[in-house]
């Protein structure tokens, strides 16, 4: 677990939405409805709650962490996915969208650490909660990449309020990848100009299109750099395209969402490079064919479209 935190480190904030609404159902005086419906800035919000029938869940106990987005933030939202206005937004697709920016708990910004959170949004690939990435490392706080806050706390008595800039959608493993720095070795490899295969355009792909969903088992900056010096070569870009694509291939399982719970002791594990065996027994690992042994340091960074793992050494053909 120590070592989890140090690369990843994880808020554990994995209360059910259903669980949370049941809590309670009693209306709460100043709850976070009011906040915003006091408030011009939030009238596409308070409508958007409306058409998604989350105006009561939000008026109930909690507690609630909900990052708001501005009417500026929802306009640009629309514009950016083509609807003209939010009755074009499919309710589900609202629904879950709108969950994506609630948190169970009350934190306050000083609680907000770099890490991955659980929100209350379902994921497609799997039915878990959706994750999303809080990023302080650079004075502010920004979410999954995309959002950041403009204006913190403001209480209410059953939650807190976090005004941000931008409506965070649901997040593909490619929004996770980019957004968290502990992958920024891993986001350039697949990006490399001269690879044949578009991992950005394939990792993109939606839950109920082919190839998708996805398991990426994601190699941290610090393996990377354990592999350069194993291999005795300067940087990335000293290998070769085939191989660097052979290599990126063994860490990726298309059309499956595999989360830590369904990994066994010798389980064969098929990426789109070819097969390697998952253990869990002393600690979760994957070892290709030649033995070599890869841990698993961080898990279950849900996406929309698949889930993450983080590994410590790079997987090799």
């Amino acid at each position: 677990m120590k070592k989890l935190l140090k690369i990843i480190p994880i808020l554990l904030l994995t209360t059910l939405f259903l669980q949370s609404c049941d809590n309670d159902d009693e209306t709460v005086t100043n709850n976070i409805v009011d906040i915003a419906q006091s408030s011009e800035d939030f009238t596409s919000l308070v409508a958007a709650l409306q058409k998604a029938n989350l105006v009561t869940t939000l008026q109930t106990q909690g507690p609630f962490t909900v990052l708001a987005p501005t009417n500026a933030a929802f306009s640009t939202f629309l514009s950016n996915n083509g609807f003209d206005s939010l009755d074009e937004v499919p309710v589900d697709v609202l629904t879950n969208i709108l969950l994506n920016h609630v948190v169970g708990g009350r934190l306050a910004s000083t609680d907000l650490t770099t890490g991955y959170a659980s929100t209350f949004a379902t994921s497609s690939a799997s039915d878990a909660s959706m994750s999303i990435f809080i990023d302080t490392s650079n004075g502010g706080v920004k979410f999954n990449g995309i959002s950041s806050v403009a204006s913190a706390d403001i209480s209410a008595d059953n939650g807190i309020v976090h005004v941000v800039d931008a409506v965070i959608g649901l997040p593909s493993v490619v929004t996770f990848a980019v957004a968290d720095p502990t992958f920024s070795t891993l986001v350039a490899a697949l990006t490399r100009d001269d690879l044949t295969t578009n991992y950005v355009g394939v990792l993109s792909i939606a839950t109920g299109t082919s190839p998708a969903p996805f398991t990426v088992f994601a190699p941290t900056n610090d393996a990377f750099g354990s592999l350069l010096s194993e291999l005795g070569i300067a940087g990335l870009a000293d290998i070769d395209e085939p191989t660097l694509d052979s290599v990126l291939k063994y860490h990726v399982v298309a059309g499956a969402n595999v989360l830590d719970t369904n990994l066994t002791d010798d389980m064969t594990v098929t990426t789109l490079g070819g097969d390697i065996t998952a253990n869990v027994t002393g600690g979760a690992t994957l070892t290709n064919s030649d033995g070599r042994v890869s841990d698993i340091i961080a898990t279950n960074v849900q996406a929309n479209n698949g889930v993450i793992h983080a590994i410590n050494k790079v997987i090799l053909p």
